[in-house]
């Protein structure tokens, strides 16, 4: 299992949000379910005033009967996507509601957690529900912090947005050791760039920003057999350039994958005629310093 925290800038969530769940080149039946803050966690996850649970089943089970009689004649893949949606929506129907329930969580949990766990929404929150949807068999769950895009107000926004994580980062890691989950989750933490440690724009006491720095970044992982209590990669003195163990992108995948048990090399995926790889075409190695 993995679990994936996302810092993202302002300008990257207005721009690429939406397909963040997106299956990419995989069938759509591949695709992540965003859960919200407001309202029902998933649209439509309760049945109409009215409808039991039996009622719905055999509506579904209907539908997808329809559904595959389309397949067998016309073999659209889109129409599998869809018989698998909407079985995925029954078991979901099903589990959401208890899952998304965080009042039988005793009260020593929202004191590892903060009191912010309390509230839908905040990452506090997220953490939690990441927890329990990786108790309940989810092999995955990303987890997407907004509002990273300090160029200016740095002092302002930063304390508040490490204020946000520090406390439920360090209480998932526990809680999921106290679980005997901690060496069969795989944590990843981390963003799509870095920032510049000097400032940009006008420098005043008040305010004052930092730039985006794609040369260098740093990110973190815990659990699922990653090597911990350790620092790897070193940058010079401005933070600007790496000058010691550079981590290329496509070697930390195929790092990743190592961990979640796969060969980079030969998990592919036949796509428009190629043997698509996630690690890419360029020479790619597992980081075996990474790997506990």
């Amino acid at each position: 299992m993995v679990l994936i925290a996302t810092p993202t800038n302002r300008d990257q969530e207005q721009a690429i949000s939406s397909r963040l769940w997106s299956s990419g080149y995989l069938p759509g039946e591949h695709a992540g379910v965003s859960f919200r803050s407001k309202g029902d966690p998933i649209l439509f996850i309760n049945n109409p005033p009215g409808v039991p649970d039996d009622l719905r089943k055999q509506t579904i089970d209907g539908i997808n009967q329809l559904n595959r009689l389309n397949y067998e004649t016309v073999g659209d893949p889109e129409t599998h996507t869809r018989i698998k949606q909407y079985e995925m929506a029954f078991r979901m129907q099903a589990s959401v509601p208890e899952l998304t329930d965080l009042t039988k969580e005793p009260e020593h949990i929202f004191k590892l957690y903060g009191e912010e766990a309390r509230k839908r929404g905040s990452f506090a929150n997220s953490v939690l529900m990441a927890r329990r949807l990786v108790e309940r068999g989810v092999r995955f769950v990303q987890i997407y912090h907004n509002n990273w895009d300090h160029h200016s107000n740095v002092n302002g926004r930063m304390p508040s947005q490490c204020k946000d994580i520090d406390q439920p980062c360090h209480a998932l890691i526990e809680d999921l050791k106290q679980r005997g989950m901690f060496d069969d989750t795989l944590i990843v933490w981390g963003g799509e760039f870095g920032r510049t440690i000097y400032s940009q724009g006008g420098l005043t006491k008040e305010n004052y920003g930092r730039d985006h720095h794609p040369r260098c970044f740093s990110m973190w992982m815990a659990g699922g057999g990653a090597k911990g209590g350790q620092i790897y990669g070193e940058t010079d003195e401005f933070s600007y350039n790496i000058v010691k163990d550079p981590l290329p992108i496509n070697d930390f995948h195929a790092t990743v994958l190592h961990l979640l048990g796969y060969d980079h090399e030969r998990f592919t995926y036949k796509y428009q005629g190629l043997d698509q790889k996630l690690t890419g075409v360029l020479p790619t190695k597992v980081v075996k310093a990474l790997v506990a």
